[in-house]
């Protein structure tokens, strides 16, 4: 219960911001409350007006007839104004909930989205932030009317007769033994459901998004088998949850009768011996219905709190997740970089227990071509993950123009390279705005002109509208390379004074490549580039070529120097051009 408590309390903490909201709807609830709760005293008033046949006394019974339908209209506003605020409070608080969460992966560390899938992730900011909001909207709007409705009740019963209402408290207790015994239960389980749940959402997220590459390698099957899994211990926990907070209800209705037996024989026996009347009788009757009524919504609202607390509990640990290294206080920005980059004695690795990159030095002049050479995962891609400073090193320093990264922002030092990766990635949006996402301020003439240098201009007006023309997700459509030439046309409308090409013409064909590899030689101009590839074709012509092995630099120097040298890159070179 340590962990719900504190749930809870960060649960408070949002509300807090929306207090006249929250007085609003008490307010209104207990205006409600007192209506509803006035209407059994005048409906008693009416019965004691009827006598006898023939003896009514129908001018009281009409007047408290008005007095009744003025009650009814008042009741129906302050319940409507109760439920405008609980809807504004609780969607303002889930607003705010799912801002900071996705300000918050925002700055999470690069190491924390590797570690956790994109479907889970999704999952605990869509799915769990609606369960959370059903269960606070259905508090808000059942649970302080309920409580009220109890502490009124109560109030107007002892005001009548307090020997009856003695036998209404007494019994009461039991109904709260059995709705908290059954809360304790549900929190587990609920918190259980949302998590197998989130697992679900990352499975089919995965196949879904790779569902090529499952019939390629005809995983279905396995796929299937792994879905059925989950989806039956998703079951098996979901039934169990919803078993326990069922029978909640059941258990308190049980006891509420109870109540209504002995509040229906206690008063029978006391209008008999002329202690109360039949009107009274018939009030208290409806009071004792009255205020059992609020256990049952209470208890089905305890269950709801349950799941909302464990998929907040879920919410919070996402918000409440170490962000990356913060920045310094006096961090500097990047002004008018030549694109001197120096690599002091860096060592790095993704987990302590299994070093990568151990003393690793580079000295790089400004307009250098650095081209990164050498088998898979001997930490080239790790090289330009340091260089961007999407990781921190674990020892030693990289310098731009002799400031150490961590000693400038984030922004300016990732403004100051224009990156190209194998992998793509385009958003939701019109071409446009995806060229111009590192410089929204572009001419239409600066757009082409960088759509024209990368090739990319002449597929571009064959589009239905052109450069307006709506893209899906991640490129929709269009094929991968030009998806790749998108992408490359967004780094020649930046030019900034450091280039990082990863395998940037991987998916692109050879006619295509030629005229890129143009491109590009006039775009590095002047310009400190990093080039990973794996074709070594590519990078005959940098400046300097490092070849990577386990982490180190093994060998360095130009393409003909490392030919000459016949040694690791003179069997790499050799290995793609055997003939």
């Amino acid at each position: 219960m340590t962990g719900q408590r504190k749930t809870l309390g960060k649960v408070l903490r949002y509300i807090k911001k929306y207090w006249f909201y929250l007085a609003v709807s008490i307010l209104m609830a207990s205006v409600t409350v007192a209506l509803t709760l006035y209407l059994p005293i005048l409906t008693g008033r009416v019965i004691d007006l009827v006598i006898a046949k023939g003896q009514v006394d129908f001018t009281g019974v009409f007047a408290i007839l008005k007095q009744m339908a003025v009650i009814i209209a008042l009741t129906a506003a302050a319940q409507w104004i109760m439920n405008v605020c609980n809807n504004k409070m609780t969607y303002r608080i889930v607003q705010d909930i799912r801002n900071e969460a996705f300000r918050r992966i925002e700055i999470l560390p690069l190491k924390y989205i590797d570690a956790h899938s994109y479907g889970e992730v999704v999952s605990r900011v869509i799915a769990d932030v609606d369960q959370f909001a059903d269960g606070l909207l259905m508090g808000f709007t059942q649970f302080f009317t309920g409580v009220i409705t109890i502490l009124g009740t109560l109030g107007f019963m002892l005001s009548v007769n307090v020997a009856i209402t003695g036998v209404v408290v007494l019994v009461t207790p039991l109904s709260f033994f059995v709705a908290g015994f059954i809360a304790k239960k549900t929190f587990t389980m609920f918190k259980l459901q949302s998590e197998t749940r989130g697992e679900q959402t990352a499975l089919i997220e995965e196949m879904i998004g790779n569902q090529k590459v499952v019939q390629a390698f005809s995983h279905e099957d396995e796929a299937l088998e792994e879905f059925d899994e989950i989806n039956e211990r998703l079951q098996n926990c979901s039934l169990r949850a919803i078993f326990f907070s069922s029978i909640t209800n059941p258990s308190t209705r049980f006891v509420n009768n109870l109540v209504y037996a002995g509040v229906a024989v206690t008063g029978a026996v006391y209008a008999i011996r002329g202690g109360i009347s039949v009107g009274q009788l018939s009030c208290f009757l409806t009071y004792a219905n009255q205020y059992t009524k609020p256990f049952n919504e209470i208890s089905g609202v305890v269950t709801e709190l349950q799941n909302a607390l464990a998929c907040a509990a879920r919410i919070f640990a996402l918000i409440e997740e170490e962000p990356q290294v913060p920045e310094k206080e006096d961090a500097k920005v990047l002004h008018d970089v030549e694109g001197r980059v120096d690599l002091e004695h860096v060592a790095f690795s993704y987990v302590p227990e299994k070093e990568l990159i151990t003393d690793f030095n580079l000295s790089v002049q400004p307009g250098q071509r650095v081209a990164i050479v050498g088998p898979t995962g001997c930490g080239k891609t790790t090289v330009i993950n340091l260089l961007m400073r999407f990781y921190d090193v674990n020892e030693g320093k990289i310098c731009v123009d002799g400031a150490d990264i961590r000693d400038v922002t984030r922004k300016s030092l990732r403004a100051n390279y224009g990156m190209v990766l194998q992998e793509t990635w385009l958003k939701a949006g019109t071409i446009r705005d995806n060229i111009v996402m590192g410089r929204p301020d572009a001419t239409e003439e600066e757009i082409i002109a960088a759509a024209k240098a990368s090739h990319a201009h002449s597929f571009i007006k064959r589009l239905p509208q052109g450069y307006d023309t709506l893209i899906g997700e991640d490129g929709g459509s269009l094929s991968q390379g030009q998806k790749q030439l998108l992408c490359i046309t967004r780094v020649m409308l930046c030019l900034p004074p450091m280039l990082i090409l990863d395998e940037a013409t991987s998916s692109i064909d050879t006619r295509t490549e030629i005229r890129i590899q143009k491109a590009f030689a006039t775009m590095m101009q002047g310009r400190t580039s990093f080039i990973v590839a794996h074709r070594l074709s590519t990078i005959r012509e940098a400046d300097v070529i490092l070849v990577m092995k386990d982490g180190n630099i093994i060998e360095q120097g130009n393409h003909e120097t490392l030919l000459a040298r016949k040694g690791f890159y003179a069997k790499l070179y050799e290995s793609q051009f055997a003939s």
